[in-house]
């Protein structure tokens, strides 16, 4: 299998995907190039030839996570007029795609990271403010016209999509992460002085 000729970028991609499965298992344990390695079918030196550290593998998870996230958010307020609705895609968008990638949940919350280089939570934390600016941005464009009231509020919604990420996370994900999310924005959107 390691012999295998490969399109550029084919080995590294399986190498992200897999670290991601791992990661996704309900209790995870401390991923190790060794385990990962295994679970490939190849040899560690196999993994270095693709990624210079794990830091890095995880490093590849986060930028797939960004890009993914902002051109998703990017279509939405392309798409979608009203700012108010821009804020609830978003939202709804950010608790799915948790739904839809369980071990990029626990690279969004920092779990997967705790035992890696710091930069990488130092990362994570950028992505959350980039995220809570899209919000803040899209409430000043609803109406608000000072940053009194939008910066509080894109605060909140942020901070609960980030507990339901980790509700999702520490329940085993066995906890959807949406849930009754739609009633719940509502009316954090509802006090809103628009």
């Amino acid at each position: 299998m390691e012999g295998e000729a490969r399109k550029p970028g084919e080995r590294r991609l399986q190498i992200l995907q897999t670290l991601a499965a791992m990661l996704q298992e309900p209790q995870p344990e401390k991923i190790t190039t060794a385990a990962l390695a295994a679970r490939i079918g190849v040899s560690e030196a196999a993994l270095y030839r693709h990624f210079s550290s794990k830091a890095q593998m995880y490093e590849g998870l986060i930028e797939f996570i960004e890009q993914t996230l902002f051109g998703l958010i990017a279509r939405i307020t392309a798409d979608t007029p009203s700012p108010l609705a821009q804020v609830e895609a978003i939202l709804a968008m950010l608790l799915n795609f948790a739904a839809k990638n369980p071990g990029m949940t626990r690279v969004l919350i920092g779990e997967a990271l705790v035992h890696e280089n710091e930069r990488l939570q130092k990362r994570i934390n950028q992505l959350h403010d980039r995220l809570e600016a899209q919000l803040r941005q899209c409430l000043r464009l609803a109406g608000e016209s000072s940053a009194e009231f939008s910066a509080p509020l894109a605060n909140l919604l942020l901070c609960t999509v980030v507990g339901r990420w980790h509700q999702f996370a520490k329940s085993g994900f066995t906890r959807a992460p949406g849930g009754d999310i739609e009633l719940l924005i509502s009316r954090l959107l509802a006090v809103h002085p628009a």
